[in-house]
């Protein structure tokens, strides 16, 4: 039977589990049991010491309490069916507490599912009575998602051992349960759990299904009753001294489960009352409580009872084995074709998953009748000759749940041999032909594939081929004939030819001087490993493939090219009278004067262009002047542009473009001395002169003590000699003047100097 596994089916696993469990608000308790040890008995006191082990499980999923440390619990004397005697109560330290994983490393835990073990341990000694013992630990609460009970999440759990009189008399030790239920359980698969204990006195034990008990509640956690104690006996955690058995059994949900069928299945899941051994199929999803009760005899009489209850959860399970092999190809029903072409030894390569769950190996094959078994990861099988083999690959053969197997076929067909020559002129370049001399066994070749160059293929027996490019040609041949079997070889070969036609392009043939020419070489095959000499006529050559090269003199110049291979090959083309150079004349002119400003925009420009027949002047781009030596006045300051441009009948033309800057200035100029008398004569401080472009003025007057008595920031108001220009006239006398300024290109101008007021 085959469990292939697959991460999409495992999602779906996952998600079935959150469905139908979830980890929602699951509380804590999902096992527990507790046995124990007669350490020693003491005649004189008619004492007996025991040690005791609790074991309990949680569910570390959820978010209910954590393990109790320490835990509480209580013994008591058992005096009637419903009269329980409190004898003492313990407070019993967390030893150890642990993880548990699956024993089944083949089905994937889901991680909504986590169980945690803490054990607990202690001493007592008791009286030796002639009444039954009880131990007890009790516990709220079990998970909510518990699918077989009613009020899963409202009820707790007490586990409790029995020591009969006839125990504590001969000094017994309780049977132990040999491990814990598995985890996880599969949905459909058939269950086989050996759920035994052992007796270190070999006594005689009965095993049997029985009701889980039931104690404690929500009281003293978020959801209990307001006032609640957690120590009550309806609480979390019932105080031992208050709450003596007996106990409560949980209620299943009948009819469809009970506590002597707390799975359900088909068939009905059942232990075995001799063995412990658990089987049935589960049928149902989800999380359910099983209690076990095993009873424990010597000479026909009872001497202790233990009780363990659990929680089993029950999953679609999906095998994380998954065998596979190398193959040819795979059927529909995941049958292993692999192919060898005239080799009797196959070898057989495992890609089986996941390889940490694999314990053992077994190849099987029927040849000549016989079963040969292969128990290697991977095998090398020998077959008498030609034909199909079937086979078998089987891992963990005889597991009950982690297994898987996958079915082969080997085919043993006929040899298969590629070859091929290939046949051309070293020297000229041409086409190669490619002859084949493959062979096969089947008498029958179907295919054959030519790799030639990359992304060159042909898809015939023979042809010929041209490369266009040199170099080592690893040419590569696959063959297939009619029995699907497949051959390829590779040949190398030194491809160097000089190509039989120079095919040159350049750019331009006829130009004006200087001539810049690209010759474009389209000449196959070559590369950089050949020699390449161009001449241009003009006594320069370029080893270039492609060149570009620059004729200076007008002329007609003839052109060259010679081409040799690596292995020595020479070709050579000439093309006479091939690029015309025709004569282009050269711009050239003067001008004054060199500076040019506000006051001065007149510029003379004197002609000193070669071998121009028409010549022109272009100011700024608008404007045309047509005389060799012209004058031009420029309207405004600033950079000017100026571009002579001459032309030949020929058609070649020049142009030289010249920038002149016509300086913006500014001109500003002060007296010093002047008369406000009210003769209207040189009745204001004011400066003179050119001021169009002046920015940022500024003008202040002081006097010696350092006072102000006047400012203005317009160039054009001057000082009236009052003080600030509307008071009192000063006396005649000396004052100090500052002024700054900017010119039209951002220069600061500082001016400092006296006025001297006269009446």
């Amino acid at each position: 039977m085959h469990y292939k596994f697959s991460m999409g089916r495992s999602y779906l696993i996952f998600a079935i589990l959150f469905l139908n469990f979830g980890a929602l608000c699951a509380k804590h308790i999902i096992g527990g049991e507790i046995y124990y040890s007669c350490l020693s008995v003491n005649l004189a006191n008619n004492t007996a010491t025991y040690e005791f082990t609790l074991k309990i499980y949680r569910d570390c999923i959820s978010q209910g309490a954590i393990l109790d440390d320490p835990a509480k619990l209580g013994i008591y004397e058992k005096l009637s069916n419903s009269n329980f005697r409190f004898v003492n109560s313990y407070s019993v330290p967390l030893i150890s507490s642990r993880r548990l994983a699956s024993e089944n490393p083949c089905i994937i835990t889901p991680p909504s599912v986590c169980v945690e073990e803490g054990i607990y341990e202690f001493t007592a000694t008791l009286p030796i009575i002639q009444n039954t013992y009880t131990i007890a630990y009790q516990r709220c609460c079990r998970n909510e998602t518990i699918s077989n009970i009613i009020n899963p999440g409202d009820q707790g759990a007490a586990y409790t051992i029995d020591i009969s009189p006839e125990a504590q008399k001969i000094c017994n030790n309780s049977p132990r349960f040999k491990s814990f239920p598995p985890i996880i359980i599969c949905e459909g698969r058939p269950l086989n759990y050996d759920h035994s204990a052992i007796d270190q006195e070999g006594d005689i034990i009965t095993y049997e299904f029985c009701a889980p008990s039931s104690a404690g509640g929500k009281q003293g956690s978020a959801e209990g009753r307001p006032g609640g104690r957690p120590e009550d006996c309806d609480g979390v955690t019932p105080n031992p001294n208050a709450c003596p058995p007996p106990f409560t059994l949980v209620q299943f949900r009948a009819p469809f489960f009970t506590a002597l069928n707390p799975l359900g299945g088909n068939p009905q899941v059942s232990i075995d009352p001799l063995t412990g051994l658990i089987t049935g199929t589960p049928n149902t999803l989800g999380q359910f409580v099983v209690g076990v009760c095993i009873k424990e005899y010597r000479n026909g009489v009872l001497l202790s009872t233990v009780r363990r209850d659990f929680q089993f959860n029950v999953i679609t399970c999906e095998n994380t084995l998954n065998a596979r092999m190398q193959s040819d190809s795979v059927q529909t029903n995941d049958r292993y074709i692999l192919n060898s072409c005239g080799d009797l030894t196959v070898n057989l390569i495992n890609q089986s998953t996941i390889e940490s769950n694999i314990k053992t190996y077994d190849w099987e094959f029927l040849i000549n009748g016989q079963t040969q078994v292969f128990n290697t990861k991977n095998a090398s099988v020998t077959f008498p000759g030609l034909g199909s083999y079937s086979g078998k690959l089987i891992l963990n053969k005889g597991a009950l749940d982690c297994t898987d197997s996958a079915d082969i076929t080997i085919n043993i067909l006929p040899d298969i041999h590629a070859d091929f020559t290939y046949n051309y002129d070293t020297c000229i370049a041409g086409a190669v032909r490619f002859t084949d001399l493959s062979t096969t066994g089947s008498g029958q070749m179907t295919d054959w594939i030519w790799t030639l160059e990359q992304n060159k293929s042909v898809f015939l027996q023979n042809h010929d081929y041209i490369f266009n490019t040199p170099g080592i040609k690893a040419t590569k041949l696959v063959v297939r004939d009619i029995s699907g079997c497949k051959d390829s070889i590779i040949k190398d070969f030194s491809y160097y030819p000089v190509p039989p036609l120079l095919i040159i392009n350049p750019n331009t043939f006829t130009g004006c001087n200087p001539l810049s020419v690209f010759f474009e070489n389209l000449s196959v095959p070559i590369d950089e490993s050949y020699d390449i000499l161009w001449d241009f006529g003009d006594g320069k050559t370029s080893k270039e493939i492609s060149p570009s090269h620059t004729f200076k003199d007008p002329g007609i110049y003839s052109i060259k090219l010679e081409i040799t291979s690596p292995i020595g090959c020479y070709t050579m083309a000439s093309y006479p009278n091939w690029i015309n150079v025709i004569e282009s004349p050269v711009a050239g002119f003067d001008y004054n004067p060199k500076s040019l400003s506000t006051f001065q925009k007149q510029v003379n420009l004197t002609d000193q262009s070669k071998s121009a027949e028409f010549l022109k002047y272009l100011i700024n781009d608008r404007f045309i002047l047509f005389d060799r030596n012209a004058q031009y006045t420029f309207k405004d300051t600033g950079v000017q542009k100026i571009s002579q441009i001459v032309s030949r009948p020929n058609g070649c033309t020049d142009t030289l473009t010249i920038f002149i800057d016509v300086e913006p200035k500014v001109t500003y100029f002060l007296p010093n001395a002047f008369t406000p008398n009210g003769d209207g004569k040189n009745e204001e401080f004011v400066g003179v002169g050119y001021i169009e472009g002046l920015q940022d003025f500024q003008m202040s007057i002081w006097d010696r003590w350092g006072s102000q008595l006047f400012n203005s920031s317009d160039p054009l108001t001057g000082w009236n000699g009052r003080v600030n220009g509307s008071g009192d006239f000063v006396p005649p006398g000396v004052y100090v003047y500052v002024i700054q300024y900017k010119e039209p290109r951002g220069k600061i101008v500082y001016l400092k100097g006296f006025a001297t007021v006269v009446r």
